[in-house]
């Protein structure tokens, strides 16, 4: 399990940036919704489902929020959901201001997310009566950490 941090040590600063970011979506910034948001935001990594348990302590959700929680994250653009090499999910921050159009690159070892300054490719011509809500592109591998390369 990784350390990441001491939630019940939440600065009131980080907290409130993590709710205006929530209220930003037009969603109530609920407690769980903060203090998810806030963990994945100060975690080094993208972090398991078991991870954010282990890492909330005390201040843990039940099972059954927590899962909804991160899923109104990644539906709002929040967080990101990727699946590693063993197919377990793992969820990160979004950056602020992200997802104009660009592309991912997904660390199959350790779960980090790296935007990438290429714009992702122009969309297929749809069927008639179909509507494109968005487009993404993910690009799988290994990171400059995990092969080695660079920290």
């Amino acid at each position: 399990m990784m350390t990441v941090l001491n939630p019940s040590v939440d600065s009131p600063a980080e907290a409130e940036a993590a709710a205006l970011l929530i209220r930003r979506t037009g969603a109530r910034a609920t407690p769980a919704r903060v203090r998810v948001l806030r963990l994945l935001h100060a975690a080094p990594a993208a972090l398991t489902h078991h991870d954010i348990e282990q890492a909330l302590g005390d201040l843990a959700l039940d099972r059954v929020t927590l899962y909804r929680v991160l899923d109104w994250l990644v539906e709002s653009g929040l967080a990101h959901r990727n699946t590693d090499a063993q197919r377990v999910f793992r969820f990160s921050a979004a950056a602020i201001g992200e997802h104009a159009a660009h592309t991912h690159f997904r660390c199959e070892d350790c779960g980090r997310v790296f935007c990438l300054e290429a714009a992702p490719p122009t969309p297929p011509s749809l069927p008639e009566g179909f509507s494109l809500s968005r487009i993404e592109l993910d690009l799988r591998g290994r990171c400059a950490r995990c092969t080695g390369g660079h920290p």
